[in-house]
């Protein structure tokens, strides 16, 4: 294996490197193959390409305000653990157990060393801390599990989550986290305490991965695929996120090419990835690529000036100058705007051999090029501007402490000390549009989108590129009669293949599909069709997750936006119940500032002031967000809920369960895995949820199926769900919509088939298929009746997020309305409690007697 790219092709052709040269020169979007060739430029034909490249970046450093100047980081590098599950051929970074013992030293830096380099750092006016260490040392090392179990730590996570609040509070620094491979979840944990995080994605090469003998092999976490999920999970989360290549380890040009394209693609999708290095290979002593040559200058060069044509004007290209042996000018030739982290403190503990250059001598070299040399901080100029939802608001305060706010660069004068991090106490003061459950019937929304529309949700051209490159649904032409005959006889042996074909029934065949199911409720579950009186409380809009279909979402400043106080939530909750309500159903935005003990508040709350109230509150990513943000596990943040009133859950924030579908609805919600997660454990916990499906978006019936395959397969493990509840998609304000993307919701025949399919998927495990008079209307509710649906749901009293949307039916219904929707149906009717159990008399008594209407509504301030 030889240091420089290999191509089993001969080199190309002159002419070859003419046209590839002429279209960089001109700016024209090059294709993989015009880019491998242009990283085999040498000679005069690399200075040419060089040439171009460093317009580019000029033309970059121009529109943001800083033409000539080149940055770097003043840092510290803390290497918080030397053990790691992989075994990378060219790594001496990490180690063994035994050989840190021998060296006095513990199997992780103990709080005591991490504090005094940080204070060191910052002695020396160092601002970040680069905070680096082995991927998951606990899943190969006893040693390591022993020592986080006897320190208190679940993980390694864990740990470095303690740490970096340690930093910030006790030293000033801002840490920027290098854990390796993180999953979503990881991502929710790490955000809160860093300024940014990374990982190089070295190379997308899978061979030098999957077959013996690559430099990867042996490593779990340096599969290309793994590690791009993790680039995406970071943009998805809107982490600033550094990234990059690792030149010269075998790859070939083309496979070097193509891992620059894979890293474009994630930073034009999500805009989150701040910079990019370009490291070359070094060969090490002691390790299995000793003898393999170091990558050439020359290859460097080229891949940074690629790269640079590649990534755009506006990207941010690094290059380690303790690597490049000296030869600065050629690097700021060929495009980069950065030197990446330089410490006056500590060793680069991954290349040890190659002590960082004096900042000094840095300025000196980078001026005889012509380019300033200016202080960044660990998270770049342009997300220091933007904030949220870049920067979270515990990490925020310690950002603009260190900043310029004119440049987002490094403030020359600012002092590095430590300032306190915590969690918010409590909820946030009520403010904003807290009328907005009425208000929105009589007055409608403000605007029909965010004033940020453009930026908060992504990319959205990469977003229809995607999407149209899956193309629409293709129409099966399989059997119908015969799958009419099995869903008739028995529909647990319906193939996936016969269930797609009735998803797709029209006429005749639909009115069917349609009696069967409506055959199947009857002999499941009866005639009666039963209906909750329940309010809905949304006690914030609030939001950052930038879901694409969401219209509720609003940000602090936004005409629309508002939040309830504690009082205000245990005070409609009071009025609920004065009218014959059984149950709240509680949701929220995923609001910044809000404490992740504050839905233990908001349940403890309302059951103080009304005890019989059933408390059916926090969808999944709620869940996941209050656990994230107290440090817990979801077990143990879901018993602290249950302790503190929470009777049920929603089965909402599921939207499609497939990720291929949910990355395009919604940039930063939760992965499906993670709301199987939530779900299952809530379940074995005793805590019962609801299971939904929004559809009618960008999804197709393949989707449809395997979502309510897995939701069979799920109830069939625990029993946990109390129902399915279909969701048609309200497009009217949806932004995935208003961007031309996804469909105008569902139509009346996909809501029939989608109803009698859950019925006969579904059928015997989750009994009750639940319709929505909300999205559909009165008259669409009853038809989903005739179709195999049972339940109407709740008369709500105040619902915000569908009529955000654009739904057109109203906020309520009261109770002799969805009466009279099951009487339109044929059918009798039943109140009920959330979990299908027959209502107190009492309760049926004064819901009767108030219809189910508030007396009165509550001021829009305490």
């Amino acid at each position: 294996m030889d240091g420089t790219a290999t191509d089993a092709s001969t080199p190309p052709t002159a002419n070859a490197m003419r046209r590839a040269l002429r279209r960089a020169r001109d700016g024209v979007a090059l294709d993989v193959t015009e880019a491998a060739v242009l990283l085999q430029a040498r000679g005069e034909d690399l200075r040419d390409l060089c040439e171009s490249a460093a317009r580019v970046r000029d033309a970059g450093l121009e529109a943001a305000g800083r033409p000539g100047v080149i940055t770097y980081s003043k840092s510290v590098f803390i290497p918080l653990t030397r053990l790691c599950r992989d075994k990378c051929h060219y790594c001496t970074f990490a180690t063994v157990p035994g050989k840190l013992r021998r060296a006095g030293q513990g199997m992780f830096m103990s709080p005591d060393e991490v504090l005094e380099v940080a204070r060191r750092g910052a002695e020396l006016g160092c601002k970040e801390a680069l905070i680096t260490l082995g991927d998951k040392p606990e899943d190969r090392w006893p040693e390591a599990r022993e020592w986080l179990d006897a320190h208190g730590y679940d993980d390694t996570v864990a740990y470095v989550r303690a740490m970096s609040i340690r930093i910030l509070e006790e030293t000033g620094l801002l840490p920027h986290l290098n854990p390796g491979v993180l999953s979503w979840t990881d991502f929710q944990r790490l955000k809160p305490v860093s300024a940014s995080m990374g990982m190089m994605l070295e190379t997308t090469a899978t061979r030098l991965w999957s077959e013996p003998g690559g430099p990867h092999y042996g490593s779990p976490d340096k599969e290309p695929a793994v590690r791009l999920r993790v680039l995406e999970d970071a943009g998805r989360s809107s982490v600033p996120f550094t990234s990059g290549l690792l030149i010269g380890i075998g790859e070939t040009y083309r496979e070097r090419a193509e891992s620059l394209f894979a890293l474009r693609k994630v930073s034009r999708a999500y805009h989150g990835v701040q910079e990019l290095i370009l490291q070359n290979f070094r060969a090490k002593p002691d390790t299995v690529m000793r003898g393999m040559p170091d990558a050439e200058l020359d290859e460097l060069v080229a891949t940074v000036a690629v790269a640079r044509h590649l990534l755009g004007p506006t990207a941010c290209l690094q290059a380690p100058p303790n690597l490049v042996d000296g030869e600065y000018e050629r690097l700021i030739a060929a495009g980069i705007d950065d030197w990446g982290g330089v410490s006056p403190l500590t060793p680069d503990h991954v290349n040890p051999e190659r002590p960082w250059p004096q900042i000094d001598r840095l300025a000196e070299r980078s001026a005889a090029a012509g380019f300033e040399l200016r202080e960044r901080l660990a998270v770049y100029p342009e997300y220091v501007r933007r904030g949220e939802p870049w920067l979270d608001p515990r990490v925020l305060p310690h950002v603009r402490a260190l900043s310029d706010p004119e440049t987002g660069l490094a403030d020359p004068d600012a002092v590095v000390r430590g300032l306190p991090w915590q969690e918010p106490e409590d909820l946030p003061e009520s403010y904003g549009r807290t009328d907005l459950h009425t208000a929105v019937d009589t007055e409608g929304r403000t605007g029909d989108r965010r004033a940020d529309f453009e930026d908060v949700y992504g990319d959205w051209e990469v977003l229809r590129e995607q999407v149209l490159a899956e193309g629409a649904p293709e129409r099966l032409a399989g059997d119908l009669r015969e799958a009419l005959a099995v869903a008739a006889d028995d529909p647990t042996r319906l193939t996936d293949e016969q269930a797609l074909a009735l998803f797709h029934a029209d006429g005749p065949a639909l009115d069917a599909l349609c009696r069967i199911a409506d055959d199947v409720r009857r002999d499941a579950v009866g005639d009666d069709v039963t209906y909750c009186v329940t309010r809905n409380i949304n006690f914030t809009n609030v939001c950052y997750t930038g879901c694409r279909f969401c219209a509720f979402a609003q940000r602090r400043t936004d005409a629309d936006a508002y939040t309830l106080s504690l009082q205000q939530v245990a005070d409609r909750a009071a009025q609920a119940w004065e009218v014959g309500a059984t149950e709240v159903c509680m949701q929220g935005g995923i609001h910044p500032d809000l404490p992740g003990t504050a839905y233990f508040d908001i349940a403890r709350a309302v059951k103080e002031r009304v005890p019989g109230i059933h408390v059916h509150a926090f969808s999944p990513m709620e869940v996941v967000n209050g656990a994230t943000r107290t440090g817990l596990s979801i077990r143990d943040w879901l018993q602290r809920a249950k302790e503190s009133g929470l009777d049920t859950i929603p089965g909402t924030a599921a939207e499609i369960l497939d990720d291929e579908v949910r990355w395009v609805l919604t940039k930063g919600k939760l992965p499906a895995a993670t709301w199987v997660e939530v779900v299952t454990t809530a379940h074995e916990l005793g805590i019962r949820s609801s299971s939904t499906m929004m559809y009618g978006h960008v999804d197709t019936p393949a989707h449809w199926l395997g979502h309510l395959r897995l939701l069979a397969e799920i109830q069939q493990r625990t029993g946990g769900f109390t129902e399915f509840v279909t969701l048609p998609f309200i497009h009217t304000n949806a932004p995935v919509y208003l961007a031309g993307i996804a469909r105008p919701g569902p139509t009346a025949r996909d809501n029939r088939a989608v109803v009698a399919m859950a019925r006969l998927l579904l059928h015997p495990h989750i009994p009750n298929i639940q319709t929505s008079w909300v999205k559909l209307g009165a008259e669409g509710a009853a038809e989903m009746l005739r179709s195999g649906a049972n339940d109407l749901g709740g008369t709500l009293m105040e619902e915000t997020i569908s009529r955000m949307a654009g739904s057109a039916y109203g906020s309520y219904k009261s109770v002799r309305d969805l009466r009279a929707i099951a009487e339109a149906a044929g059918r009798p009717h039943r109140q009920r409690t959330t979990t299908y159990g027959e209502v107190p008399a009492e309760r049926q008594a004064a819901a009767l007697a108030s219809d189910g209407h508030l007396p009165q509504l509550l001021p829009v301030l305490d």
